[in-house]
């Protein structure tokens, strides 16, 4: 009976010998190139229309100018940069987590298997590679897989140009890879394809980079026109006065002599000449205006890449100072960009690790991208200490976990609270005991609780309470042995043991108490 086929999460059949193989590298003279067109040096608002427009319809490569100049507003921006970096490498940092499917040893050992790759040196590289689909909309990574140990392991995940991709014309959601031929499906567990959804709608016009174009585009030309603003008006207006009677080279020589002396900080001129600067202060109203055009601008990108602007920027209403409070991410947007990451790489990376090396399962490892609360040790243990005496079954691991704490092995040195008695001694090898004490305390009830047991046990109370079921007992064995058995079936109906079994409760239940609140006390 042939083995079932391995499929992958759309029904395609895997092919182990494509695995094997690179499919998405550079070539020199195919037709993926590393080379851009460099859409950025030449903007213009007719222009970027037209990039935008043609990348809605995908199919044929017409997002490639748009995923290339998305890249160049990266690089001439620098602070779109510095904030789009913030959000990826936030999520990248924050450590990836495997859950195993359930308590089963085989699911725990899938679940370490992975935990181990996501542990290894470059992974968080890797990730922030992944999430360059918050800006461009979707990026393609391939795995190049590793096999010479007998398993499948990738070696690497290989981040790819975006400009090699593009979604298919029908749905505009499955991505195909740039050929030689045309455009082809992406081999089956070779690619981590991650689409950040920014926004609702179809992936290429859910990256950042879409929302932020028009700004970037006039804060561009707005830069320009600073930078042309302060070439001319940056220095003072330098006015060259001449006697009446001077001849035109006299004159040329104090012209060269204003010209040159702010940029030589020194000139010379005829006697009888002089040079004056005329500081104009209106010219720095004027360009007080290019800073608050370009601040506005940047304000606006900090909102719709971080979700605030407290930590980047020193507003009316804000400060550095006030900003150190929140996280450089706002909580929620980071959430949803680990929950999204999370998900892509249980699909693309984490099930085929397992399916190929462990087969086909019916439940796969869970992942967690998730910042850990901090918690209030002090709350957290007052809290243990008061409901678990009433009951409240509470696991030591998690408790440990919450803590920060590793359980012990049966090996390892332990704190423990010392008993009262003689000190710790070494023992007979010479070697201090493995319990280490921190105090030496005795831990006593209070007089109340120590009343109220021993009045639940006291001896007078418990025959009285006990005579309805023995002394009939007593009665009958006082009679004829033969028939004895038979009159204690006979009585056993009606013997009263309702006063002694509420008793023999209340005395348990104190005694329970009692035990745990000294044993939280220790």
């Amino acid at each position: 009976m042939a083995e079932p086929k391995l499929l992958d999460y759309m029904g395609r059949e895997i092919d182990m010998g494509a695995l094997r193989q690179e499919h998405s590298g550079p070539s020199v003279v195919g037709v993926r190139s590393i080379l851009t067109t460099h859409p950025a040096s030449r903007i213009t608002p007719q222009r970027l229309g037209r990039i935008l427009r043609e990348a809605e319809t995908p199919g044929a490569g017409s997002s490639e100018e748009y995923v290339e100049l998305a890249e160049e507003m990266e690089e001439r921006d620098l602070h779109y940069l510095g904030v789009l970096n913030t959000r990826k490498r936030q999520v990248a940092q924050i450590g990836v987590m495997v859950e195993p499917a359930s308590d089963n040893a085989d699911d725990v050992r899938d679940a370490e298997f992975v935990q181990s790759f996501f542990e290894r040196d470059g992974f968080e590289d890797e990730l922030t590679d992944i999430l360059d689909a918050v800006g461009k909309g979707y990026s393609a990574t391939e795995i190049d897989w590793e096999t010479s140990e007998r398993q499948w392991m990738p070696r690497r995940l290989v981040w790819r140009l975006p400009q090699w991709f593009d979604f298919d014309r029908d749905s505009g959601e499955r991505l195909l890879l740039r050929q030689d031929d045309g455009w082809g499906e992406l081999p089956a567990y070779k690619f981590v394809v991650h689409i950040a959804k920014v926004k609702s709608g179809i992936p290429i016009r859910g990256g950042l980079a879409r929302a932020i174009a028009w700004g970037w585009l006039f804060k561009n030309y707005t830069l320009k026109d600073w930078a042309r603003f302060v070439e001319a008006y940056g220095h003072p207006i330098r006015l060259g006065k001449f006697p009446p009677n001077s001849d035109p080279a006299d004159k040329a020589v104090l012209y060269r002599a204003v010209r040159n002396v702010a940029a030589d900080a020194a000139a010379i001129i005829p006697e009888g000449m002089d040079i004056e600067f005329v500081d104009d202060t209106t010219v720095r109203g004027r360009a007080e205006i290019f800073d608050r055009f370009v601040a506005y601008i940047d304000s606006r990108i900090s909102i719709a890449v971080l979700g605030q602007t407290l930590t980047t920027e020193q507003g009316d209403r804000g400060s550095q100072s006030l900003g150190n409070v929140h996280n450089l991410v706002r909580g929620d947007i980071e959430r949803s960009d680990a929950r999204q990451l999370a998900a892509t790489l249980r699909r693309d990376l984490v099930i085929p690790m397992i399916t190929l090396n462990h087969g086909p399962r019916e439940a796969y490892p869970r992942i967690r991208i998730e910042r850990e609360t901090t918690t209030d040790l002090e709350q957290l243990t007052s809290s243990v200490k008061d409901l678990v005496p009433l009951g409240l079954p509470v696991r030591i691991d998690e408790v440990l976990a919450r803590l920060g704490l590793k359980k012990p092995g049966d090996n390892d040195d332990v704190l423990r609270p010392a008993a009262s008695g003689p000190a710790d001694h070494p023992d007979d090898d010479g070697d201090t005991p493995r319990s280490t004490s921190l105090a030496r305390a005795t831990n006593s009830a209070d007089d109340d609780e120590l009343e109220q047991v021993m009045e639940a046990i006291d001896a007078d109370a418990w025959r009285t309470l006990a005579a309805p079921l023995i002394e009939p007992i007593l009665e009958r064995a006082q009679g004829d042995p033969e028939t004895f058995l038979d009159d204690l079936a006979a009585i056993y109906p009606d013997l009263d043991a309702d006063a002694l079994t509420e008793r023999l409760a209340r005395v348990i239940f104190v005694a329970d108490v009692w035990g745990r609140l000294q044993s939280t006390r220790s």
